[in-house]
């Protein structure tokens, strides 16, 4: 055996979590700011559920309701001042990736004033230990959950991360039955947000036995139902949703231990600059990620390809048409957003090397370009 693991997350998962671990809410005190965005947590069932637990075993509670698709550094300290004004215990997250990692923020920012404006959080020290921070997950994508990594974009248009011992969770109550309500292109989006992680960490050049136990558990899970879904465009059943969000999971605790890929990284391009979805983002560049695999780590990626059965071409063709992203770059706009990829260290653990050249070419060669 060659790797070390240590999980400071506590995951209790199955039917009912919510309701069935109310005694491990109220460990975390009396007081909760709940932190969403405005529809999924009400549409999934999950904000209902909390609140009558809550309601229940005397928590009061505050609800944040103003977290976005790739949450604003502007609204996590928003969200701080507001629990400190609350006097709450402990955040609640609930919904997709977004509303996860902005409660991971938010505690940060609620216990430690001293960060003074939104975008210091990238900077300034956490003093202060974080208010204990629930999760509860409506996606099965991220694998936000079991990382202690918290993704925003900064107050000029700019995705970049904050990690450490921070951002990890206390608890994470995990229920699959919360992912039902995800329309189909939501489901899309975040199933191959999850391949890609599994994908990228099983190349990574941080890769372990641990990580890539991981990721071939969740490519195992979630390859077969993308492909699926793209040749029926039907809803997935309830069996699936489940086998769907425990690949988001397994896949989560791939990247904890190695990171993401230039997929990833480049991915933030079309999401900051054309609105893409962040899983569709990331997968368009997937293909690529796999042939450079061929090429530097051959075993590895020959060996991705053999477990879900099909040839690079085929790998290929599936990928591409789930993402169906379909724009036109301006030369100019992507020559300026090189900058922004000088030092990616996502690039560096990426199969044979990555640089922002690399970076350039590829979206070049993927999309047409209005002034090329």
């Amino acid at each position: 055996m060659s790797f070390n693991l240590e999980k400071p997350v506590r995951m209790i998962s199955g039917e009912n979590t919510v309701k069935n671990n109310a005694h491990e809410l109220k460990k975390l005190g009396g007081r909760c700011l709940i932190v969403t965005s405005s529809s999924s947590a009400k549409k999934s069932g999950a904000l209902s559920d909390v609140t009558e637990v809550f309601n229940e075993n005397g928590i009061e509670f505050s609800v944040y309701d103003g977290i976005t698709e790739n949450p604003l550094t502007s609204s996590c300290f928003e969200a701080g001042k507001a629990a400190r004004d609350f006097d709450a215990d402990f955040v609640l997250g609930i919904g997709g990736g977004s509303a996860l990692d902005a409660a991971k923020a938010v505690a940060v920012f609620a216990s430690n004033p001293q960060i003074s404006s939104p975008d210091l959080i990238y900077a300034e020290p956490v003093v202060n230990k974080p208010l204990p921070v629930a999760l509860i997950g409506t996606t099965s994508g991220t694998g936000s959950e079991v990382t202690g990594v918290s993704v925003l974009t900064n107050t000029k248009g700019k995705k970049k991360s904050v990690k450490g011992e921070n951002y990890y969770a206390s608890i994470v109550l995990a229920d699959y039955k919360y992912t039902c309500s995800m329309p189909y292109s939501v489901t899309v989006s975040t199933a191959l947000d999850a391949l890609c992680h599994a994908v990228e960490s099983l190349l990574s050049q941080k890769a372990d036995e641990s990580s890539v136990s991981f990721s071939k558990k969740a490519i195992t899970l979630v390859w077969g139902e993308l492909v699926k879904m793209k040749n029926s465009y039907a809803l997935p059943s309830e069996q699936v949703r489940d086998r769907l969000f425990d690949a988001s999971i397994y896949a989560g605790l791939a990247i904890e231990k190695t990171g993401c890929c230039f997929p990833h990284t480049v991915g933030y391009f079309l999401t900051e600059k054309h609105s893409v979805p962040h899983g569709k983002a990331c997968a368009v560049f997937l293909p690529e990620f796999v042939k450079r695999g061929l090429e530097y780590e051959n075993e590895r990626a020959s060996s991705f390809l053999e477990l879900i059965g099909a040839s690079y071409e085929e790998f290929e063709k599936t990928v591409l048409s789930l993402a169906d992203v379909n724009i036109t770059l301006d030369e100019n706009e992507l020559e300026s957003y090189l900058p922004n990829w000088e030092k990616a260290a996502n690039f560096d653990k990426s199969p044979g090397g990555f640089n922002k050249y690399d970076a350039q070419k590829l979206i070049t060669d993927l999309f047409k370009t209005k002034n090329g």
